[in-house]
This record gives C-alpha cells, structure tokens and sequence, in this order.
C-alpha cells in the first residue's frame, strides 16, 4: 500500500521544524543564558542518568514541553511568556528541533534547540556531568 499524498516522511517533518528555528551550536548558548534565556532538558530520566546533565538546566520532560511552556495554558511555568527564548535540549539535536517548533506553534517564537544535542555540548567540553562528561576527561 503507497502512502496518501497527504503524508510527510519524518524527514520532511524534521526539515521543516528546523526552517523554522534558529538553531545553536553548544558554545552559543552560553551567551544565550547570559542575556536571560532559559536551556530546557527534554530527555527523559534514564537518559539523564546514562548520559548525564547540564547544571542549571531545567528539566522538563518531552510529554509535557507544550503544557508547561504554553502561555495560556493553566499547567504552565511561571516563567513561561510569548517572548521567552526557551533552548531545548535533547540527547543528539532531533528531537529537540520537532519540540522547539512546537512551541513556535504555542507562539512562542523565540524558540531553539541545540544542534547536536547534549551530546555535542559534553563533546564541546562545555559544564556538564555524568557519564559522557566524564568520558571526555
């Protein structure tokens, strides 16, 4: 069975969530902090502990960005605002990028993700513990 032509590849959804970002490098969101941006780890608990942490980093799992960064939303953070430049992270920069075009969706437009992930930034020797922290030593 052919798909309808309604239907996109993953591949094609991908690429058209990071049209809509403005993707970071690890080392360019340190200055993105510094002038009041907010990282946001999407991964779940077990990849944390198997991979490790960025100190600082708000925790907010995948299944629950939306409600939590969502403005209007009852179930949001307090810091959540039409205007916030919110870094998503993930583990390798893929699932990031489908998060952060999401909440593009939310209006909030100031959306990002890490290109690479927390890989990349444990790789870029930037803050982080656990295990890919401790490999790079």
């Amino acid at each position: 069975m052919t798909a309808p032509d309604t239907v996109r590849s993953i591949e094609d959804i991908l690429a058209g969530a990071r049209a809509r970002l403005d993707r970071l490098h690890p080392y360019e969101v340190v200055d993105e902090l510094r002038s009041g941006a907010v990282l946001v780890d999407i991964r779940p608990a077990a990849q944390r502990a198997a991979e490790g942490e960025v100190p600082g980093a708000l925790i907010v799992e995948r299944n629950v960005l939306e409600w939590r960064f969502d403005p209007a939303s009852t179930a949001r953070l307090p810091v959540a605002s039409y205007g916030l430049r919110v870094i998503v992270l993930c583990s390798e920069g893929y699932t990031s990028s489908l998060a952060a075009a999401s909440l593009h969706d939310l209006g909030v437009t100031r959306a990002t993700d890490v290109i690479g992930g927390f890989r990349a930034w444990a790789a870029a020797g930037l803050p982080a513990s656990g295990p890919l922290a401790i490999a790079r030593i």
